[in-house]
């Protein structure tokens, strides 16, 4: 599993889904922070007409395992690095795409950084970018305080309703709520590992993000990247954000009625978007 508190024989479950034939050019689907890969479903039917499309939980997130803290792993943003390597080459042998949303993006570009080779497209969906992305907003970070953030992360409405829905126009209707809401109703597990992840970001997000600027403007990145902005996001500003692809010479996407998720709120343009974006890059 990699570097960090993780020990050698530390074996952890993912929850995955795939769809589409596994001969065919491999997309994974990486969710943010706080989602499940289910934030994809309607980006699957799209991609597996032509793609082998892949999603995960994040260790810590929807079905996937959530270790305890402290023993097998401590949800720091370098351990996310290492495990998103195992499970990359667990799944795939051949180059791939990756599409990832939101703050878990600085963790997938550091890792797309020391696996270029591995890569055929980065796909970046709101990431943090600037320096004003640098902080989780309040309703992420209250769940990093020491007593509230450990009360507040046992809440399924707060823990997956309100982080969903408070970001932009993401409306949930109610079969999709109970998806997200289960790993909290059914163990303490999943509040335990959402106040340890936030505690993480809160601390190493800004030198994320920072190095995530560094990556992506460096002359020796040879990924074709493509950042993807929904326009309706609260959490993020879009000042500055243009002028950074512009500079990096990177590919911005617009889409005027997404918010934050955008995968939830566009997920078939998302889909169709995605696929025109790789069809014009596949290399095995």
């Amino acid at each position: 599993m990699g570097a960090g508190s993780q020990a050698s024989g530390d074996v952890f479950r993912w929850f995955s889904v795939e769809s589409g034939n596994a001969d065919n050019p491999t997309v994974i689907l990486i969710h943010g922070f706080p989602s499940q890969a289910y934030s994809y479903r309607k980006v699957f039917p799209v991609l597996s007409k032509n793609y082998h499309a892949i999603a995960f939980d994040w260790l810590g997130f929807g079905f996937s395992d959530k270790p305890q803290p402290r023993y097998g792993f401590d949800y720091t943003l370098s351990e996310y690095v290492s495990a998103l390597e195992s499970f990359v080459n667990e799944v795939a042998t051949n180059k791939v795409s990756l599409v990832v949303q939101g703050y878990f993006s600085p963790v997938v570009v550091k890792y797309a950084s020391k696996n270029q080779e591995k890569l055929n497209n980065l796909i970046l969906l709101n990431p943090p970018l600037t320096a004003k992305h640098a902080n989780l907003p309040s309703t992420l970070s209250i769940f990093s305080n020491f007593l509230l953030g450990e009360i507040f992360s046992q809440d399924p409405l707060r823990a997956s309703d309100k982080a969903l829905t408070s970001c932009g126009p993401y409306a949930m209707k109610e079969d999709d709520a109970m998806v997200y809401r289960r790993p909290y109703l059914t163990s303490g597990s999943s509040g335990f590992a959402l106040n340890a992840i936030s505690r993480a970001m809160k601390k190493e997000l800004k030198a994320y993000v920072e190095d995530t600027k560094a990556i992506l403007m460096d002359k020796n990145w040879k990924v074709r990247t493509t950042v993807c902005w929904g326009q309706r996001d609260r959490w993020l500003n879009y000042d500055e954000v243009e002028d950074f692809c512009k500079n990096s010479n990177h590919k911005l996407i617009e889409l005027p009625m997404a918010g934050h998720h955008v995968q939830e709120d566009s997920g078939e343009e998302l889909g169709g978007i995605i696929s025109g974006l790789i069809s014009r890059r596949i290399v095995t």
